[in-house]
């Protein structure tokens, strides 16, 4: 095995042990790449010479920063549309005819990256106020990637990343253009909370969710730890509650909690629980904001 193969599988390692996720060979070429930032700041030219200073060094700052760079935050609003119309038209008047009792829904957008995700969410709440009226929405994003959370709560998009998923009108409708860049309005912000946190071990809140959004996280996975990530997220749903992969994914062979949607892939009710420690009690990342619209 030649340096750089040693080098490459030092740095899977890396990834594997902080993320969970593996560097499968589909990734692997893009690497150098994507340390490019992190070589020029340290002034060295290749994953080598990288894995020779982390071992030198033992330095966390540095395997934070390598981690930070190998991770895929690719992302934009409305991503794979079909479902989200699911989401719309079926999924939460479902929702909200189980929940008009409490008027109070909770979502979990896991992997939420920079938080296009979220403000899909809040956007087709936004849209339907009548539907809505006088109901809490809670919306928590979480990633493994802090500095994905930072741009989230920032929550500045560029002329591309705005125009990415959204219409002409729906941007104008939700967004305001600024010299910094787009900015969402203050009132479509206020149902999300953002959150460091990784799916497979990181406690949520005691509450469960109505609906969990996983998308293109479960690909990074294999076998045993998707089957554990989706573990969690079996245990921090209720039990008439909605899951939504990516368009790419299944739960083929992952878990015998979930129920498919007939007609929609990607999308599946929770059909209960096993006996299980859910490791969500004594959570300190409750969420705290929400959203009750008028």
């Amino acid at each position: 095995m030649e340096v750089t193969q040693i080098s490459h599988r030092i740095i899977a390692d890396l990834l594997l042990e902080r993320t969970g996720q593996q560097l499968t060979e589909g990734r692997q070429w893009r690497v150098g790449s994507a340390l490019t930032d992190v070589f020029r700041e340290y002034g060295i030219d290749n994953v080598d010479q990288l894995v020779c200073m982390l071992d030198r060094n033992d330095s966390e700052e540095i395997s934070r920063k390598v981690v930070e760079a190998l991770l895929n935050n690719e992302t934009y609003f409305f991503r794979d549309r079909q479902l989200f119309q699911r989401l719309s038209d079926t999924v939460l008047p479902d929702l909200a005819a189980k929940r008009a009792g409490t008027r109070r829904l909770a979502i979990w957008s896991v992997g939420c990256s920079t938080g296009q995700e979220a403000l899909s969410l809040s956007m087709m709440f936004a849209d339907r106020p009548q539907m809505w009226r006088g109901w809490k929405i809670e919306i928590l994003g979480t990633d493994i990637s802090s500095r994905a959370i930072s741009a989230a709560r920032r929550a500045c998009y560029s002329q591309f990343e705005i125009q990415r998923g959204l219409g002409v009108a729906q941007m104008l409708r939700h967004f305001s253009e600024t010299p910094r860049g787009w900015v969402p309005d203050p009132a479509l912000l206020a149902p999300i909370c953002y959150r460091v946190g990784n799916v497979l071990d990181t406690p949520i809140r005691p509450e469960r969710f109505d609906l969990v959004l996983c998308r293109n996280v479960l690909l990074y996975f294999d076998t045993a730890t998707r089957r554990r990530a989706l573990g969690r997220v079996a245990d921090s749903l209720r039990s008439d509650g909605w899951l939504m992969l990516g368009a790419g994914e299944t739960m083929a062979g992952n878990s015998g909690r979930f129920a498919p949607a007939t007609d929609v892939q990607g999308l599946y009710r929770c059909t209960g629980r096993e006996p299980a420690d859910r490791g969500l009690r004594g959570s300190s990342c409750k969420v705290n904001s929400h959203l009750t619209l008028p």
